[in-house]
């Protein structure tokens, strides 16, 4: 049994998408079809930089989607793939969740943009530039970082952002409090505890702004049945219930990515092979939480003919 699995932010690169655009009429397909629902050429940022602009969260989010659905649309229309057929589930990292509903059939790829636009400037403008941070702790679990957190939390937000596995816990919150937990983080049992270069403290009660920007946006959207259940990030659940879905894309801007536990729920569902697409940040990532698991990383048009040919 496969799941299909769709990165989140940190995959991007300038240069995403090129080879591919370039080898695949279908790609360059869905790259036009995210320009045009943006109204800008994203396609170009992606190809071309410059990579402080690609890395701004409100570019980021809609380009590492593209770049997966690229994938994913050049497997399935000119590989003749069927999703249903190939994958028991599919699931993504944060924005990785609109990328897995999209290609599940729950959102068309306009709007799903279109939201991932909306989503990342709601999140940047929650919480002014240098309020906030992102902190991973290495080597820590997520009891061990639970721990961190209330201790550096001293009032302020200290929350757990990324559950992303046995070995790795990501904080979000406040700077100093972020600061502080990266200080103790050590001497309270992690390996190690690196600053992440981001703009804003993603997943944390911060980002409640966004999360009512969402609840609006989503509020005025179709959301269609997927064609294989998406396991949510707020859950660790499959989930395939229209409002259901809807609701959880709104807890999710504030909530735990719960992904170490999405993982093993799935391989305990019987999932014996993930396949990433678009990214290759997953894949470590499953290979720590279920070491016996196979696990694939498809981003090349090379790749998907070899996937393509594989399943047929």
């Amino acid at each position: 049994m496969r799941a299909f699995l769709f990165p989140g932010q940190g995959s991007q690169s300038v240069g995403m998408g090129a080879a591919l655009g370039e080898a695949s009429r279908a790609a360059r397909d869905v790259f036009e079809a995210a320009d045009e629902a943006l109204g800008q050429n994203l396609f170009r940022l992606m190809r071309e930089g410059p990579d402080d602009e690609l890395r701004l969260t409100e570019n980021a989010q809609p380009a590492i989607m593209a770049n997966s659905l690229a994938v994913f649309t050049a497997l399935t229309r000119e590989g003749g793939v069927d999703l249903a057929g190939a994958a028991r589930f599919v699931a993504g990292h944060s924005l990785g969740e609109y990328s897995a509903l999209c290609a599940a059939g729950a959102f068309d790829l306009a709007t799903t943009a279109k939201l991932l636009k909306l989503r990342g400037q709601a999140m940047q403008a929650a919480v002014p530039v240098g309020l906030g941070a992102m902190a991973a702790l290495l080597g820590a679990d997520l009891p061990m970082a639970r721990r961190i957190a209330e201790a550096a939390a001293q009032g302020e937000v200290c929350a757990i952002a990324n559950d992303n596995d046995p070995s790795q816990v990501v904080l979000s919150g406040n700077k100093d409090a972020i600061d502080r937990a990266v200080e103790m983080a050590r001497e309270m049992g992690a390996k190690r505890a690196v600053l992440l270069p981001v703009s804003a403290p993603f997943h944390c009660t911060l980002m409640q702004p966004a999360a009512e920007a969402m609840r609006d946006a989503l509020s005025y959207v179709v959301v269609d049945e997927p064609a294989v259940p998406v396991f949510a990030n707020v859950t660790a659940q499959p989930e395939s219930d229209p409002d259901s879905i809807r609701g959880l894309l709104v807890e999710q801007v504030t909530a735990m990515v719960r992904w170490r536990e999405s993982v093993a729920n799935m391989g305990q569902a019987g999932v014996e092979e993930f396949v990433e697409l678009g990214g290759k940040v997953l894949g470590p990532m499953v290979k720590r939480i279920a070491p016996d698991a196979r696990v694939t990383s498809i981003v090349s048009i090379e790749d998907i003919e070899a996937l393509a040919k594989e399943i047929a």
